[in-house]
C-alpha cells in the first residue's frame, strides 16, 4: 500500500522527546575558547575608540579583537540588485548604527570569563542623530551610509495602466487606509549559535543553517578561502523562520577569530542579543487604495510601501519584490500600482521572516477589501464572492505576471463558510450589538494564495542501498522542525515498496551532501522531495540493470516489484545481492519549471471588552489547499505553527525602538509571545488541487498560517468594534490600540453606522 497521504507520526520525535536535540551549543571541541560579542548601546554614533586593556588583564582571556583587528573586507548585501555601497563590517569600524551591533569580541577559556570580561570593554562612542523614522530616512537629510550618498536601498515600481486617472476609472467608490505591518522578532527557540575548527583540510563549521551549502559560499568568500576548504554542517537546529537564512557577520567572526588564534571558537547568543541583534521581520508602512462599484466589483488597486531595512541592507530590503507579485492576491483585479522605498534607518536589520513579503501583501489587501465592503454597505463574505477568480480560468497570470498554476478560491471561502455557521455567527453578533453587551463579537475572514518554491532553484538528492538491505537518502535540504527525515523517508520506501524503517536520511552536511538549495520559502517537498523521489526511481533504474546482469537476462525482462526484482522466467534477486559487491547509488537534481501556489480561506472569530479593549480569539477556522498532501499529520503541524505565529503578529508581537533608537523590547520580559492559553483549539480543513508543476502534485504550506492569519484576525478586530465608529486599527491589536479606537470614535461628532 503507498505511504503518500498516510498520516506518518514523525520519525525524529522519539529522540527529541526523550534523550533531546543535539544542537550547536551541546557541543565542546576539546581546546575551545569562548566568543562573547561586545554589542553597541547606542543606535548611532561615532566610534572614537574601544578600551580593552582591562579585559586583556582579566582571567582567563586569550584575546580582544576589535575593527583594527579584522583584516577581511566588509560584507557585501545578501543580494546583488541592494545597493552594493552599504557594506557591513565585520565589527563595527568608526561608526554605530544599531543598538546591538557588534564591536568587540572577547575570547576565554569560559563562557563565565568571556561574559566577565566583555563588561570590562568600554567603546567611546560620540552620539550622533538616531533616525528611526523612514519618513526622515526616505529624506536624505540625514545619511547612514555617507559613501552610499542616500539612504535609498532599493525602489520598485508598478504601474497598470500607466496613467494615473486611469487607475479608477470606473470606479464609484474609492477608499484609502495607510496601515503598518509590524516590525516583529523571529524568536526561534535556539537562538544563533556557531563553532569553529580549523584543520589541515580548512574550516569545519557547526551552524544552525538553514542552508549549509550556502553558508559555506558566504563563508569562504568572506574568509577568502576556496569553497572546498571550508564544510558547514548542522546538528538539530531549533527553529529559524527565515532568521537563519545566511551566514551573519557574527559567524564570519567566530570563523576568523578561530583561523586567527589556532584554536576552535564557540558562540551562542543569548536571548536578549537575539531580540536586538539577529534580524527582524516585516515593518513594512503601507499606504493603500482600492477602488469599486457600488454593487461590490473590485475594478483597482494601489499600494505604496516603505520597507524599514534596518541599519544595514539584508535580505528583508528585497522583499517588497514579493510583495509587488501578490499584489492583487486572489481576485480578478486587471487595474494596479505599486511602488516600494527600502531605507535604512538605526534600528536591527530586516531579514526574511516566514513568509517574506506575501504576508504583508495579503495583510494590506484583504484590509482594504473590508474596508470597501464597509464603505458600500456590502457583507465582507460577500464581497469577496464577488471578486475570487473563478476556478476555470486557471492557469492565471495576473496583473503583475504571477503565474497561479491551479486553484478554487470560491471553494475555500464556502468551505470556511459552512464549518463556521457565518449566518449564525452574524446573527449572534447583531443580537450582541442589539442587547449593547460589554464583550462584542467580531468575525474576520481573509481569502489568500502565495507562492512557494519561488526561486525555482534545483535540489539535490542521492540514494544508496548496502549490502543489508539498508537505503541512504542525502537530501540538499536543512530541516529545522518540519519532519524532512519522515517524509524524504516515506518518498524513498513507497518508490522502493520497502518498509519505511528501512530508509536512513542524512542532510545539512557540505561534506557529504554534493549541492543543496537549503529549507526556505516552502519549497521542501517541491524541489527536495521531487529530487528524493527521482533519485530513487534512478535507483530502482540501476537495480533493473544489475539484476538483468545477475540474473544473465535482458534489462527488458527484468521487473521490480515488492522491492524485489523479478525475470519474467521467475528468479529473484534482492538489493542484498546486488549490493554485495559495493553499494549501488543513484542521485538527482531536480530542476523545478515554476512556482507553485498553494491558497486558502482563514476565519477568525473574536470577542472584544469595549470598556477595556481586551482581544480575545474564540475560535479559528481555516481551509488550507497545498495541492496533494504527503503526510496529513505533517501538515496539520505546519498549519498549526503558522496559525500561531499569524495570531501572535496579529494581536501582540511588535518591536518598538525609542526616538533615540533604543530597543523597547530586548527580551520576552518585554516583547509579548503568543501562548497556548491565548489560543483556542484549531478548526482545519484541508482540501486538495493538485498542482501539474510537479510529479507529486505538491505546493508548499509551512508558510500559510503566518500568510493569511493575520488580517483575518484583525478584521475580527476590527469588525467586532465598527459599530462604534471604528474604521481601522494596526496589527497588533492590543488592548491598548483598541481601546484608544474606541475612545477616539466615540468621541467624534458623528460614528459610522453598523
Amino acid at each position: 500500500m503507498s505511504l503518500i497521504g498516510r498520516p506518518v507520526r514523525r520519525t525524529e520525535d522519539r529522540a527529541l522527546l526523550t534523550t533531546g536535540g543535539t544542537y550547536v551549543d551541546d557541543v565542546r571541541v576539546p581546546g575551545s575558547l569562548e566568543l562573547v560579542v561586545v554589542r553597541s548601546t547606542v543606535a548611532h554614533g561615532r566610534l572614537r575608540g574601544v578600551d580593552t586593556d582591562a579585559a586583556r588583564r582579566a582571567p582567563g582571556v586569550v584575546a580582544v579583537f576589535t575593527a583594527t583587528d579584522v583584516d577581511l573586507p566588509p560584507l557585501p548585501p545578501e543580494a546583488g540588485v541592494l545597493n552594493q555601497k552599504m557594506t557591513t563590517p565585520v565589527l563595527a569600524d568608526g561608526v554605530v548604527r544599531f543598538v546591538g551591533e557588534p564591536v568587540a569580541a572577547v575570547l576565554a577559556t569560559s563562557r563565565a570569563e568571556a561574559v566577565d570580561a566583555a563588561a570590562l570593554v568600554a567603546a567611546d562612542i560620540e552620539a550622533l542623530p538616531a533616525l528611526v523614522d523612514v519618513e526622515e530616512a526616505l529624506a536624505d537629510e540625514r545619511v547612514l551610509h555617507p559613501e552610499a550618498g542616500t539612504n535609498m536601498v532599493l525602489k520598485l515600481g508598478f504601474r497598470r495602466p500607466a496613467g494615473r486617472a486611469e487607475l479608477h476609472e470606473g470606479a464609484e467608490v474609492v477608499v484609502r487606509q495607510r496601515m503598518r505591518n509590524p516590525r516583529v522578532a523571529p524568536c526561534p527557540l535556539e537562538a544563533r549559535a556557531g563553532q569553529a575548527e580549523w584543520g589541515p583540510d580548512g574550516l569545519r563549521y557547526r551552524a544552525g543553517s538553514q542552508a549549509v551549502h550556502l553558508w559555506r559560499n558566504q563563508l569562504a568568500a568572506a574568509l577568502g578561502e576556496p569553497e572546498d576548504r571550508v564544510q558547514v554542517f548542522n546538528g538539530d537546529v531549533g527553529g529559524a523562520f527565515g532568521s537563519k537564512a545566511f551566514a551573519s557577520r557574527e559567524d564570519v567572526l567566530v570563523a576568523w577569530a578561530s583561523r586567527r588564534l589556532g584554536r576552535p571558537v564557540r558562540w551562542a547568543e543569548t536571548r536578549s542579543e537575539s531580540m536586538t541583534a539577529a534580524g527582524h521581520g516585516r515593518a513594512q508602512h503601507q499606504s493603500a487604495e482600492l477602488g469599486g462599484t457600488r454593487d461590490g466589483r473590485i475594478v483597482s488597486y494601489a499600494l505604496e510601501i516603505v520597507q524599514d531595512a534596518g541599519a544595514y541592507p539584508r535580505i528583508g530590503a528585497i522583499l517588497p519584490f514579493w510583495t509587488r507579485t501578490m499584489l492583487t492576491g486572489p481576485y480578478a483585479i486587471s487595474r494596479a500600482k505599486f511602488s516600494s522605498s527600502s531605507v535604512t534607518t538605526t534600528t536591527t536589520p530586516v531579514v526574511s521572516y516566514r513568509g517574506a513579503g506575501q504576508p504583508e501583501a495579503v495583510a494590506a489587501l484583504e484590509r482594504m477589501v473590508d474596508v470597501y465592503a464597509a464603505e458600500i454597505g456590502l457583507d465582507p463574505a460577500e464581497v469577496r464572492r464577488r471578486n475570487l477568480l473563478p476556478p476555470e480560468s486557471f492557469p492565471v497570470t495576473t496583473v503583475t505576471r504571477a503565474r497561479y498554476d491551479t486553484g478554487d478560491y470560491p471553494a475555500a471561502l464556502e468551505r470556511v463558510l459552512a464549518e463556521a455557521d457565518y449566518p449564525a455567527l452574524r446573527a449572534e453578533q447583531a443580537a450582541r450589538r442589539e442587547r449593547g453587551d460589554v464583550e462584542q463579537l467580531g468575525i474576520g475572514l481573509s481569502t489568500f494564495v502565495e507562492i512557494t518554491g519561488a526561486d525555482t532553484r534545483s535540489e539535490y538528492a542521492s540514494i544508496r542501498v548496502d549490502d543489508t538491505g539498508r537505503f541512504t537518502v542525502h537530501s540538499g535540504t536543512c530541516p529545522h522542525g518540519q519532519g524532512h527525515v519522515t517524509a524524504w523517508a516515506m518518498l524513498a520506501a513507497d518508490v522502493l515498496a520497502v518498509a519505511l524503517d528501512r530508509v536512513d536520511v542524512r542532510h545539512s552536511d557540505t561534506a557529504t551532501v554534493a549541492a543543496g538549495g537549503g529549507t526556505g520559502g516552502s519549497r521542501s517537498l517541491q524541489t527536495g522531495g521531487m529530487a528524493v523521489r527521482e533519485a530513487a526511481l534512478a535507483l530502482v533504474e540501476r537495480g533493473r540493470d544489475a539484476a538483468a546482469v545477475h540474473l544473465g537476462v535482458p534489462r527488458d525482462d527484468v521487473e521490480y516489484t515488492a522491492g524485489r526484482f523479478r525475470s519474467t522466467a521467475g528468479h529473484v534477486v534482492y538489493w542484498t545481492e546486488l549490493a554485495a559487491d559495493g553499494a549501488l547509488s543513484a542521485e538527482a537534481n531536480f530542476q523545478p519549471t515554476a512556482a507553485t501556489c498553494p491558497f486558502g480561506a482563514h476565519l477568525a472569530v473574536v470577542l472584544v471588552d469595549t470598556e477595556t479593549g481586551q482581544v480575545t480569539l474564540r475560535r479559528v477556522l481555516t481551509v488550507d489547499d497545498a495541492g496533494v498532501l504527503l503526510n496529513p499529520l505533517l501538515a496539520e503541524g505546519q498549519v498549526h505553527g503558522g496559525l500561531a505565529q499569524g495570531a501572535g503578529q496579529a494581536l501582540v508581537e511588535e518591536v518598538r525602538f525609542a526616538a533615540d533608537g533604543t530597543p523597547l523590547h530586548g527580551d520576552l520580559h518585554r516583547y509579548a509571545m503568543i501562548g497556548a492559553a491565548e489560543l483556542p483549539s484549531f478548526e482545519t480543513v484541508a482540501t486538495q488541487t493538485p498542482t501539474t508543476v510537479n510529479a507529486l502534485g505538491a505546493k508548499g504550506l509551512g508558510e500559510s498560517g503566518a500568510v493569511g492569519f493575520p488580517p483575518a484576525v484583525q478584521n475580527a478586530v476590527v469588525d467586532a468594534v465598527r459599530h462604534l465608529g471604528v474604521r481601522h486599527i494596526d496589527m497588533p491589536v492590543t488592548a491598548e490600540r483598541v481601546w484608544t479606537a474606541i475612545q477616539e470614535a466615540t468621541n467624534r461628532p458623528s460614528s459610522v453606522p453598523a
